[in-house]
């Protein structure tokens, strides 16, 4: 016998159904909840279906998100092999069928008939370093997009308040600016304080500079203060505004130190990350995103494998006598992989730091090939040159 389960993973609870072998349904499908209990009663009827085949039975199921993350957990503290399909495949197998039906007890279903049609390879386990350093590489950027938006809306406020300051310190974002921002965020009070006052302050706040730097910020924000065409708000909801995305800003800056800092703390405990530092134009950050996404290189056995999970494998269009002459690629893989590649590459052939990826750019661009065409081939290569390094267990001087 053959036995599977396969799981329709929800929110909150799933639905079962096993198959005692292709064609051989177990009984009628039932739904569990994400809680302990109910998850040891499922580990329970694995158990029981081992006895009635003689083996325990492959699970089945989407990866859907976070969702599956407790069954997930559950099944690998018993031992339990499984496979953590890729939602696109159920959905094109769904497709084949003629009925249109959408219930989770006919897609759990699904699962088992797909099992049996297809060779799965059960999900190989992945180390807790690197699922730590996947983690917080995707909580960093999820921190960075809301920083952006806060920035944004930032802008907009002062647009209304003190356009003008824009003009007074090169990093707008700086601990100094916001500071003094927050402190002096209308021309009034810029105006009010004076030339000593102010020069005090920004020294408090960037002690590490030259008092000719803070007579010369100073200098520029009264100037600013004069020529702003706000000299009185009208609105006090506005400066209520800005002192608060002020907070915001200072508020986010902290926490993308602090995880930076983990990130870097934890990738440099993780051999793989020093030999995808040792490529040229790769730097902590770059690294550190490109290892955890990718995990262990043994989950993947040829470096097209590895290509087409960063979706940048070309997608194929022929049908009777036409063969498509444009075929983008697939973008079916890792975003977050695919994104820290095309800045890797990026950095590499920019003032040629990767000698070797700017040389076939290059010969790409001569071929006739667009930018973007052979900024993606340079991504495939580059991916290469990763797999053999980390099969080898070799640094980038080392690779032929």
């Amino acid at each position: 016998m053959n036995p599977v389960v396969g799981i329709d993973i929800a929110k909150e609870e799933s639905e079962v159904q096993a198959f005692l072998d292709k064609g051989k349904p177990y009984g009628t499908s039932f739904s569990i909840k994400h809680n302990r209990e109910e998850l040891e009663k499922f580990i329970y009827f694995l158990e029981e279906m081992k006895e009635t085949t003689g083996q325990m039975p492959v699970v089945i199921l989407e990866s859907t998100g976070h969702y599956h993350t407790p069954v997930v957990q559950c099944l690998e503290e018993n031992d339990i092999l499984y496979i953590l399909l890729n939602p696109i495949i159920s959905h094109q197998a769904k497709k084949a069928s003629l009925r249109k039906v959408k219930t989770d007890a006919f897609d759990a279903y699904q699962l088992c008939v797909l099992y049996y049609k297809e060779e799965f390879e059960p999900q190989k386990r992945r180390g807790i370093q690197l699922l730590n350093l996947r983690n917080l590489s995707r909580q960093q950027e999820i921190m960075t997009n809301m920083y952006v938006e806060a920035k944004l809306h930032f802008h907009t406020i002062l647009d209304q308040v003190f356009p003008e300051y824009r003009k007074v310190f090169g990093d707008l974002f700086s601990k100094v600016s916001l500071s003094v921002l927050k402190e002096y965020p209308t021309s009034e009070k810029v105006l009010k304080a004076g030339k000593e006052e102010l020069e005090d302050k920004i020294r408090e706040h960037c002690p590490s500079r030259s008092v000719q730097w803070a007579k010369e910020k100073a200098r520029k924000l009264i100037h600013s203060a004069s020529q702003n065409p706000f000299q009185k708000v009208r609105y006090e909801s506005h400066l209520i505004n800005l002192s608060m995305y002020i907070d915001i800003l200072f508020h986010y800056q902290g926490h993308l130190t602090d995880l930076e800092s983990q990130m870097v703390s934890l990738a440099n405990e993780i051999e793989e990350y020093k030999i995808i530092q040792s490529i040229p134009g790769i730097g902590e950050k770059i690294a550190a995103t490109i290892i955890s996404e990718i995990g262990e290189i043994d989950r993947f056995n040829h470096p097209k494998k590895l290509v087409a999970f960063a979706g940048v494998d070309p997608s194929v269009y022929s049908s009777g006598k036409f063969t498509a002459n444009i075929n983008r690629i697939t973008k079916r893989g890792s975003s977050r992989l695919r994104h820290s590649l095309y800045l890797a590459v990026l950095c590499g052939i920019r003032g040629s730091r990767n000698k070797k990826l700017k040389e076939f750019y290059d010969r790409k661009r001569s071929e006739g090939k667009p930018s973007k065409v052979a900024i993606v081939a340079c991504i495939n290569k580059l991916l290469h040159w990763i797999y053999a390094l980390l099969k080898k267990n070799e640094n980038f001087l080392d690779l032929a």
